[in-house]
């Protein structure tokens, strides 16, 4: 049987990933730093848990031990944490790794993290420039990251993501319409009249296409998006379908006044990635459009946060 490790397999990523993996017929371990006690919920998706660090070059040596077929890596933040990993390549047939599509720029340099919001064409393709690596911020840790897996001799399929939903996030953006939908509050106010298109993943699109790149080693990058990309309006749409509740949208021109008419997804210009690149090369079919398969995301919230305080459920999202 085909052996994979995930690494951080216990977050909102590789919940979907390793049942996938597992559901494929693989023999799955899962290096965790041992949040969830005892491994029961790794065990219940057929999966073996080994509790350790990245960075804990035994740990390493005992979750790859008699080596494994491929290594998923879910939650690599920079080079520094692709080393340990390359220490042991012997042991590591190919990898597929999760980056993200911050690491983008336009024609002028300007991106994410930027002054400026970039100015992208529509759709923006895998061989779009990117920021430079470094440590300092996200998007250029994870060019780092990305240019570390590049340069080895393990075959590496690098995904980029946008603006991912699937159930187990720290920092779930549907949040900010659940909430109201939850309050009883039925208007959204919408900056740049509710069509700021950001690029939204689902963890099951991500997962689909770690199935597939496992099955297909080879170095390559992939972006890894939901097959629509849907306008601000139309999220909170989708989202109170999910709730079985009516809003009313109040569009309003231009940018956010301070946090009015502010959500994740409100830029000033469109954010699409083209997806026909994984087509191509895996066959990649998405599991459903953003409306289709945000129902997961949005219950996953509703339950977490019952009888409880939100800003102890998501604290990274408080702090947003």
């Amino acid at each position: 049987m085909r052996r994979a490790l995930v690494v951080g397999g216990t977050g909102q990523i590789g919940r979907a990933v390793v049942p996938a993996l597992v559901a494929d017929d693989w023999d799955v371990r899962v290096l965790t730093r041992g949040e969830l006690a005892g491994g029961d919920v790794v065990r219940a998706w057929g999966a073996e848990p080994v509790v350790g660090d990245r960075h804990d070059a035994s740990a390493l040596a005992g979750a790859l031990a008699g080596g494994v077929d491929v290594l998923v890596d879910v939650v690599g933040y920079d080079d520094r944490d692709v080393a340990a990993l390359l220490e042991q390549s012997g042991q590591v047939g190919s990898a597929v790794v999760v980056s993200s599509a911050a690491v983008y720029v336009d024609a002028h340099g300007d991106g994410f993290e930027s002054d400026e919001f970039g100015d992208f064409p529509v759709p923006v393709g895998e061989d779009q420039p990117v920021v430079d690596p470094g440590r300092g911020t996200y998007a250029t840790g994870k060019v780092a990251y990305e240019q570390a897996w590049a340069a080895s001799d393990v075959p590496t399929t690098i995904l980029r993501p946008g603006a991912i939903h699937g159930p187990g996030c720290r920092q779930p953006r549907e949040w900010v319409f659940v909430k109201r939908a939850l309050d009883g509050r039925d208007v959204r106010v919408l900056a740049y009249d509710g069509q700021s298109r950001f690029q939204t993943t689902s963890t099951a699109a991500i997962a689909e296409l770690v199935r597939l790149a496992a099955a297909s080693p080879a170095h390559r990058v992939l972006n890894a998006a939901d097959p629509d990309a849907p306008t601000v309006a139309q999220i909170a749409q989708a989202v109170d379908g999910v709730m079985g509740t009516t809003s009313r949208v109040v569009r309003v021109p231009g940018p956010p006044e301070g946090n009015v008419g502010a959500t994740p997804w409100s830029v000033p210009r469109p954010l699409v990635l083209d997806s026909s690149r994984a087509v191509r090369e895996l066959g990649f079919v998405a599991p459903g459009t953003y409306a289709d398969t945000v129902a997961a995301s949005v219950e996953w919230l509703v339950d977490a946060a019952r009888d409880r305080d939100w800003r102890e459920v998501f604290p990274a999202f408080a702090r947003m």
